[in-house]
């Protein structure tokens, strides 16, 4: 393994995810697959068993989702989250990175969003990762735990669903301005977001996961790029890449949604080393390449 690693072990259910993505992996004799739900006990039990760090990805996203079904965001988000927390202080585990989110910030108007800042939560979402990161800080305080929690900015890459009800923005773009089809603008377009490439979120985790900073430890951050750019402009850039003429159709606004959305990544740089090497467009460009490759 690239980082020293002896093995590596996933635990998922598929709810949001597909099989797919992991055969990749299939072969390879340190990679070991659990299929099951952080909302069972046993389940993070033995997904902790004999591991020295977690990297916790494991949630049901989507803001809209959570507005819809508040429990069963409330289920997965933070019950499964207290589940491998706490089978992962059991096992011992050395470092416990888990992903949070930038919808913490809420109603703080300041923008780039700092990290001690934040406001009134907008949705049931937001809740739920608020509460991920006061359960993180109470277990580093009462049980000595090393956790590292990174609020994702709009992560977008490869392999994203454009399938579904709660199907991320860009492989939805894409599908739908390939396919001529209605493709969806909430609101006028003009709301902004720090799109964060996934290979910028991959290197924060590994970041956070070996950091050998003390100081780095108990701590939330921002990933993401640092820059900001309207739905709008979204739209227009992957049309241009796509070489189609397709215009969107504008809606009401979603409920639950931040108007804008910028990063201040100084925290992450500075006790992380973290440093994003993608680039808005040119991760977009990769992005929209796989799905057009993807035939979607």
């Amino acid at each position: 393994m690239k980082h020293g690693a002896g093995e590596v072990r996933v635990l998922d259910n598929f709810l949001t995810g597909h099989k797919r993505n992991i055969d990749i992996f299939a072969s390879n004799k340190n990679f070991e697959f659990i299929e099951g739900d952080i909302r069972d006990v046993q389940t993070c039990k033995k997904a902790c068993n004999n591991i020295d760090y977690v990297c916790h990805q494991a949630a049901l996203g989507s803001v809209p989702r959570s507005v819809k079904d508040p429990v069963a965001s409330n289920e997965v988000n933070v019950s499964g989250f207290l589940n491998m927390i706490t089978a992962a202080k059991d096992s011992g585990v050395k470092t416990f990175v888990y992903a949070s989110s930038s919808s913490v910030y809420g109603d703080e108007p300041n923008l780039p969003k700092k990290e001690p800042q934040i406001g009134n939560a907008l949705s049931p979402y937001a809740v739920t990762k608020r509460t991920n990161e006061l359960y993180a800080e109470v277990f580093g305080k009462l049980y000595n735990m090393k956790t590292v929690g990174l609020r994702y900015f709009n992560v977008f890459g490869p392999r994203q669903d454009p399938n579904g009800p709660y199907a991320a923005v860009i492989p939805l773009f894409v599908s739908g301005i390939l396919k001529q089809i209605p493709v969806y603008i909430n609101g006028d377009g003009e709301q902004t977001r720090d799109f964060t490439f996934v290979e910028n979120a991959v290197q924060a985790n590994i970041l956070g996961l070996l950091t050998d900073n003390d100081k780095a430890f108990g701590q939330v951050y921002n990933v993401a790029v640092g820059e900001n750019f309207s739905v709008n402009f979204l739209y227009e850039s992957i049309r241009k890449i796509l070489g189609v003429e397709h215009q969107p159709t504008y809606r009401e606004p979603r409920e639950g949604d931040i108007r804008n959305s910028l990063a201040d990544i100084s925290k992450a740089k500075q006790l992380l080393g973290y440093q994003p090497t993608q680039k808005f467009l040119d991760g977009l460009a990769k992005t929209v390449d796989f799905f057009k490759e993807a035939n979607l």
